[in-house]
């Protein structure tokens, strides 16, 4: 079971490009990102981080064509 290194959430927050602990913190409340717990420290893989940004990077569906914002 190697699923990578784990971060401390300061060390998740600079992962993600330096966002603020606190932001990672509301993230992981919402359940945007895992948590793994080492006795009392909140953890988060490496393999979480990366799916996350993998998920956040994915292209929004194309609309479809004929379909308007704007109501007739």
């Amino acid at each position: 079971m190697n699923e990578g290194r784990l971060y401390s959430v300061q060390d998740a927050a600079a992962f993600l490009g330096g966002i603020s602990k606190w932001t990672v913190h509301a993230w992981l409340a919402k359940g945007r990102l895992r948590r793994t717990k080492v006795g009392s420290r909140t953890m988060i893989r490496e393999s979480d981080l990366q799916a996350f940004v993998a998920e956040c990077n994915q292209e929004p569906p194309a609309q479809r064509k004929g379909a308007s914002s704007k109501a007739s």
